[in-house]
Formats: structure tokens, sequence, C-alpha cells
């Protein structure tokens, strides 16, 4: 039986007391701990895996093997993994199949940068994943060299191929023998994409299960206290409104999905419903969870249908527009008493909202901005009411979009019995709402409240301190640039080039298992599409973000450039950023400019200024673990692509340090 126990693993025992184990026991324990019912083809699989393991061991000295160990990020179990040493092999068997699948490769190349990126215990080590199709026909002699840090791409083997990796790992590998017994217990500290998050929220995780450590506790003291100000405005029978602030990438959403997944039960009184104007974000994210909830439901029977699970989620992930056109068919208040809006400074303000009441709806004496509108629509409950607002800073990139001030100035001018909480952040210049808080400074019903304040990133586990960057870029200080870049370059890379041939190859260089990588664009970005990049074609997010890489509409073909509106809000690992010549750089400052016709024109409102270079932001902030900057060299020939154009924003972002690409 097993030398010790671990948490993360079904079995853990060193190598020796595994060869001597009786199979049937090691089976015993491994479904003993099973959180699922066993049937008979997992029970075989586990047969051939322990017998194939204990042909491979015989011969080694020291190590340890943990069957079954659990991978939160990706959600699955990883078949093995042996330690002995300092090297860290994680295997996936294959039994049965007869040759190496991309798909299964992709598995175990995830599986072995999981461990290295949020494994605690495996940061440190060389990596050496394993794939094993019993029945195929040959097996690799030995690993390829690592990536730089230090996990080598997968090799393959048969079933009588394992023995001789086993020996090439601990060979190869150098450095401190690893303690198995704390390695089995170590923390797992992931940061999951904004996609993976939704799923393990919706199927009934906790925020803080998605997080690691500081971003997690951060986002679970901003939750907890989200929910006790839920449960009070109930308590008391107070409505209520409550901002939440975080720098980017912080999990203002996160906050928001796991406040509507705790509360999506319409029988109860404090059900809440999650709603989001971001179109593209609604659309992915209820496609991913709706996908995700059928592959579980149909694990088991009955089949269930598609459509019947996608209305259930439908009803929990919302499109703030179809919430507010209910408001106005029916006069009565809505069927929740809590209601969150993601990214509340993209709502309209009232010259869009009256404009599109006149056009679309037949309303020609509509006079409210869209948050009026939403709080007066909440206001009809006699009784209580939450309205929770998630606050992005610098992310308005549309035409009449209000800001968070328009929420401010609709309490301060009709819901004076409003109470509201904020955080203390929101008087920082990028959410443009100091003027509004000031008119409700008087207020006894205002409170400022620090634990609504996202203050730690997890948008990557490596860009902690890209947002920081790139606001530098954009704001023309090229010495926090250069500070901030010798900061993210060691474990973010950043590349620039005038080649986007150069670009696609680096990205699918650093791309590895299934991480994936996309271009995206301006929606001003009209004069690339001599480079095949024409941002008119429109962009299906749903498939860029969630098909395969056999897709031709999927991210992962780099023909299809995703715009900032298609993007917003959502993640890629690696990210090739294209730069037209909407946004100049001209010796000390920005130039906008968008095309009309045959030429460029420059823009002169402020507003659309602002929204073009949030644009650029939206699009420099994408990447998870890396990006290339691709500015096109020009055309002498074309004067819609005069090399001027381009020249002085290569130059500008080169001098700031970044690594330039060259055939």
């Amino acid at each position: 039986m097993p030398t010790f126990t671990s948490r993360n693993a079904y079995y853990a025992a060193d190598v020796r007391t595994f060869l001597g184990d009786d199979p049937r026991a090691v089976l015993g324990e491994i479904t003993r701990n099973s959180s699922f019912s066993v049937d008979l083809d997992q029970r075989d699989a586990w047969v051939a895996q322990i017998q194939l393991l204990k042909t491979g061991l015989v011969g080694i000295q020291a190590g340890t093997i943990f069957l079954e160990f659990n991978v939160p990020r990706i959600g699955s179990r990883l078949d093995a993994i042996l330690i002995s040493g300092p090297a860290i092999c994680p295997i996936e068997f294959k039994v049965g199949e007869t040759e190496f699948l991309r798909d299964h490769e992709n598995q175990v190349w995830d599986y072995g940068l999981d461990l290295k990126n949020f494994h605690q215990a495996s940061h440190n080590f060389p990596i050496y994943p394993v794939l094993v199709a019993t029945n195929a026909p040959r097996s690799d002699s030995d690993f390829i060299q690592p990536h730089a840090d230090g996990v080598h791409p997968p090799a393959r083997c048969n079933s009588e191929g394992l023995r001789h990796l086993f020996r090439a790992a601990i060979t190869n590998a150098s450095g401190p023998a690893i303690n198995a017994q704390a390695w089995g217990d170590s923390p797992y500290q992931p940061t999951p994409t904004i996609i993976q998050a939704a799923q393990a929220l919706y199927s009934q995780h906790s925020v803080k299960a998605i997080a690691n450590n500081e971003a997690g506790e951060n986002l679970k003291i901003t939750s907890i206290r989200v929910e006790e100000l839920i449960d009070q405005a109930r308590q008391r029978q107070q409505k209520l409104i409550i901002f939440v602030t975080g720098v980017p990438g912080a999990g203002k959403t996160l906050v928001g999905l796991n406040v509507a997944t705790k509360r999506r039960d319409e029988t109860q009184p404090t059900h809440a419903v999650f709603l989001s104007g971001n179109g593209p974000l609604v659309q992915v994210l209820t496609e991913a969870l709706t996908r995700d909830e059928l592959a579980r439901s149909n694990n088991h029977r009955p089949k269930v249908r598609k459509g019947e699970v996608k209305q259930k989620v439908k009803a929990f992930i919302q499109n703030v527009h179809h919430f507010r056109d209910a408001g106005l068919r029916d006069l009565g208040p809505p069927c929740d008493h809590v209601v969150i809006f993601d990214e509340a400074q993209r709502a309209w303000n009232l010259e869009m909202t009256a404009d599109f009441m006149r056009r679309k709806k037949n309303r020609p004496g509509f006079n409210q901005s869209e948050p009026e509108f939403l709080i007066s629509y909440l206001d009809r409950h006699p009784d209580w009411a939450v309205v929770i607002c998630l606050v992005g800073g610098g992310q308005e990139i549309n035409r009449g979009e209000a800001g968070i001030s328009a929420w401010l100035d609709a309490v301060k001018a009709s819901f004076p019995c409003w109470r509201v909480h904020v955080s203390p952040n929101l008087t920082d210049s990028e959410y443009a709402a100091g003027h509004a808080l000031q008119a409700l400074s008087g207020r006894t019903n205002v409170t400022t409240d620090g634990s609504l304040h996202l203050s730690v990133s997890m948008r990557s586990f490596r860009a902690e301190d890209v947002s920081a960057f790139v606001k530098a870029v954009l704001d023309c200080e090229c010495g926090t640039a250069r500070q901030m870049l010798t900061k993210v370059a060691p474990r973010y890379p950043i590349a620039l080039t005038r080649s986007l041939d150069l670009a696609k190859q680096w990205i699918r260089q650093h791309a590895r298992g299934s991480e994936r990588f996309g271009l995206v664009a301006s929606s001003e970005a009209q004069r690339l599409k001599p480079h095949a990049i024409d941002i008119r074609v429109e962009v299906n997010p749903v498939l860029w973000f969630l098909n395969p890489s056999d897709d031709t509409r999927s991210s992962f073909y780099l023909e299809d450039a995703a715009t900032e509106f298609q993007v917003q809000g959502l993640e890629l690992d690696w990210v090739c950023v294209t730069w037209d010549a909407d946004l100049r750089f001209d010796r000390s400052a920005w130039k906008y400019h968008s095309f009309r016709g045959s030429t460029w024109q420059t823009i002169h409102k402020a507003d659309r200024r602002q929204y073009l270079r949030n644009a650029y932001r939206v699009l420099l902030t994408r990447a998870r673990q890396g990006m290339v900057i691709f500015v096109p060299p020009g055309e002498a020939s074309d004067p819609t692509r005069t090399p001027a154009y381009y020249d002085s924003t290569f130059d500008y972002l080169s001098s700031l340090g970044i690594p330039v690409l060259t055939a």
C-alpha cells in the first residue's frame, strides 16, 4: 500500500513500494479515492497503466510515483507522474492507440506546462512529459532540448519504450533531488483564462479555487464583501448600488460571475443575473459554458440537447441591452433583485440612448441615459434591490459609451434614497468620475469601501506589469516604459518586426500544447489589406476563440484579425498586434487618423481620439504570455501607405528597448 498520502493524487508511493504492491491493491486504492463512478473501460485502462508502470520502473533505485494527479486549471487528472531526483515526468497513457495524435501530444504538453507554471513545487525543476500510445510501432529514443523554462517537448513511446525514457530523463536531469512528500502536497496556484474561470464557476467551484494565491485572496475578499452587502440590503430592505474597480485583468468579471453563480437559483429571493454590454463576450462565454455543460451532462444518461443546455446558460448571462428592452416592454419590476453589470462604464449616454430609442423603439421623447433607465427598472421593486457595477478604467472604445460618471450622475439626480458603496480607487483619473463623486460627497448614504478594489492582476501569471508598460507606451512616458519593459521582458516576451511572416513564425514557435494565439488589429486599421488583413471581414468571436486549430475560422490560423470590439474582456496566450497608420507616433506625441474614401483624415474630436488610443490599449493587453508587434514597412508607391506613416511608430517602439526581429 502507499507509503504516504497526497491530497492531489489518488495513489502515491515510492517506486520500491509500488513495485512490491499487488496490482489489485493499487487499483483498489485508486478506485477508493476516485471522485466519480468507475466503469469497466476506466478500470481496464488503470489495470493496463499499472502493469506498464511496473514494467517501466524496474531497476530505478529512487523515485516516487503518483497516479491520477489533479490538474485543477485544466479540470482534469494526469494519469501518472514519476519524481526521481530533480526530474519530473508527467505521463499520459493512451491504451490501445496505434499512433501519436496531435491532440494527445498537446494534452501532455499542457500538463507539463501547467505543472511548471502553476504547481508551486515544480517551478524550478526540469519537466519531461511522456505520451504513451501502447500499440504504436515505434518509440522516441530520447528527449529533445527543453524550452527556456525547462519544459521538454513531449517524448513519445509505445508499451516497450517507457523504461528507456524514464532512464533518459533521470540521466539528463541535474540539480537537487525533489522532496516527493512535499512535492505531492504542494499547492496549485492556477490563473485561468476568463473562459476557463467561467466554466469552473458555473460547474460550482469557488472563486478562490480558480485563482493564484495573492489574486485569489483579493478576489475572495471582494466577493465576500459584495455578498455581505447583498444580504444586508435584503435584510434591511434597502436599495443599494455597488461600484467594484480593479487593475486590468484583476478579475472584476470573475467577481460578478461568482455572485451570479452562487445566486442563480431563480426560486431564491436573492437570485442574481449577470449582464454585459459586450456582445462578443456574452456570445463566447455562453457558447463555452454550453459546450462544457453539455460535455459533462452527456457523460451520464439520459443525453441532453444542446439547445436545452443553452437556454439555461442564457438565463445566467445576458446582454444588457436585452435586459433593458424587457424593462421597456413591461412596466413592472424585473424578476431579479440583484443585477450585475459587467463593464458598466460602457453603458450608453443620454444622446446615444435617446437616438436609439427614437430610431429603433419608436420612442421619440425618451430622455434617460442607459444607466438611469437601468437603475429605474430595479427601482420598481417596492422593497429592496442591488445593482453591482463592475468598472474598468480606460476601456471606453466606442461612440456613446457614457463612462462611470453617468451612473453616479443618475443616482444624484433621480435616486436620492439609494445607498452607494464605492471603491476608493474610483477617484483615479482613468475612471473619469471625479466630478460626479464630488457631487455626491455631501450625502450620508455614500460609503467608501476599500474591499471593493481588486489590486492584483490575474490575467497572466507572467504579465503583472504589462498593463503599466502599455499605459506608459501610450502616454509617451519613455523612461517609465523602458523601466517597465525590463521588469516585463524576463517572463513575458515582447518582440517587434516589420515582417508579418516573421511575426507569425515567432508566435508559432512560442506557443506550445493547446496555448491559443491570434492576430488582432484596430477597427480603424483600413490599410493592412496588402498584408491580407482586412478588418472589414467580420470575425465570428465564438469560432475565433473556441474552435480548434484545424478550423480555418479559428484564431490559430492567423488569417482573420479580431478587432478591439471582438477581444475586449477576453484573452489569448500569445498575440500578434498589427499596427496600422491610424495611430502614429510623431516626435513626442500620438497623431490620430481615420481612413475615409482613399485618404487618411485627422481625427480632431477628443472623444474619438480617446477611443482610438483605448483600442490599442485593449489590443496590447490581450496576451497572457507574450506578444509580437507588427508595424508594416509601408510602400513608397502607395500614398495611403507612405513609409513615413509607419517608420516613426516603429522607431519609437524600438527605442523603448523592444527587441526587433530580423530575417
